[in-house]
């Protein structure tokens, strides 16, 4: 048996059982997580970004011939009844199923919606996955929503969320309780990210997950990305003429800004670096969440690239800046904008793990 069976048993059941979809240069696919849909009322959270996310997929992925993978707590059932969900949204259902057309369509469940597996009215329950495995050439890409990372929470996982539902719809809902999840525990969220990173090193695979809210490219976190920003900025800076060091200057201000906001706003997501030992593995990607105050995360897979892409509305996203410099677009006339956080060839991320893990 090998070291990574015998250390991440769950994980490597998910890689031995998952649904498998051969990619190629052509193929396009929105991995999009933790929506956590709710009831349209004021304790749901989805209902904040509900708009960017139907502009997005209607404008932007089903015309640019995507194919979607939903990553999990799609549904926040801890709260809310699958009824009173999918008859509020019932559009975005609707779109979910349009594409379809484009190639595939695939919904894995994550700990808030696996109650779905054994509803079988459910709208979208012949599309319903644990894990599916990407075959990108030889190379593998594993998606599967994370909270399997955590051994005891699904080892004793029927009985907890049996408990926390009651205690969630009956307790904490009526009583403006703040919903408790790893996505606000900065050390579980850690803990869970790195036993995935260690798996995926050993296999030598990339993991695609969700369930900590925390957008991760190439296994770093914001912090990590603004840091290295600022330090290749600064190098740039000696050789650079009059005008660019103006242009290098306001682009660190607005980068340090960013960073001090991961500290002075509560932000607790971006305080613990995404580096888990001294060599930084390209081996865990994170689409992040839907229902970000400021708006959405996803990941995109095209061809042979995959990109880490922010989308918000104007007024909410005007501090935003890349990490790599690139410019908001519009969507149309919407009011809502796409850009790029991060971006990357398959074969550089594939390459850095066989030669590093």
């Amino acid at each position: 048996m090998s070291l990574h069976q015998k250390k991440h048993p769950f994980l490597e059941k998910l890689l031995e059982t998952a649904k498998s979809v051969t990619l190629d240069s052509s193929s396009k696919v929105l991995v999009l997580s933790d929506l956590h849909m709710g009831n349209g009322g004021r304790r749901d959270e989805f209902r904040r970004n509900a708009e960017i996310v139907r502009s997005m997929l209607q404008d932007y992925y089903l015309p640019g011939k995507y194919s979607l993978v939903l990553n999990g707590d799609v549904e926040e059932l801890f709260k809310f009844s699958v009824e009173s969900i999918t008859g509020c949204w019932g559009d975005i259902y609707d779109l979910f199923l349009e594409f379809r057309k484009n190639g595939f369509f695939w919904k894995i469940y994550g700990n808030h919606d696996s109650d779905l597996a054994e509803e079988p009215d459910y709208r979208l329950k012949s599309h319903l996955l644990e894990s599916i495995r990407f075959n990108y050439g030889n190379e593998t890409m594993l998606l599967f929503h994370g909270h399997q990372a955590s051994i005891l929470l699904w080892e004793t996982y029927p009985l907890v969320s049996r408990a926390v539902v009651l205690f969630l719809r009956y307790i904490a809902k009526p009583m403006g309780i703040r919903n408790f999840s790893t996505a606000y525990n900065s050390r579980r969220r850690f803990a869970i990210e790195k036993s995935i990173y260690e798996f995926s090193n050993q296999a030598k695979i990339v993991s695609i997950i969700g369930h900590t809210h925390r957008p991760l490219f190439e296994s770093l976190s914001k912090v990590d990305h603004l840091n290295y920003r600022i330090e290749e900025l600064c190098r740039l800076y000696p050789s650079a003429h009059s005008r660019e060091r103006i242009a290098i200057r306001e682009q660190i201000t607005d980068l340090k800004a960013m960073l001090d906001a991961c500290f002075t706003e509560g932000k607790r997501i971006g305080l613990r670096s995404g580096r888990y030992n001294n060599i930084v593995i390209p081996s865990v990607f994170n689409s992040g969440c839907a229902i970000g105050k400021r708006g959405v995360t996803a990941l995109e897979i095209d061809g042979d690239r995959i990109r880490l892409v922010y989308w918000f509305k104007e007024k909410q996203g005007r501090r935003f800046v890349s990490d790599r410099s690139n410019q908001a677009e519009q969507l149309g006339n919407t009011g809502f904008y796409r850009i790029v956080l991060n971006e990357d060839h398959l074969d550089y991320v594939f390459s850095r793990i066989h030669l590093l893990a």
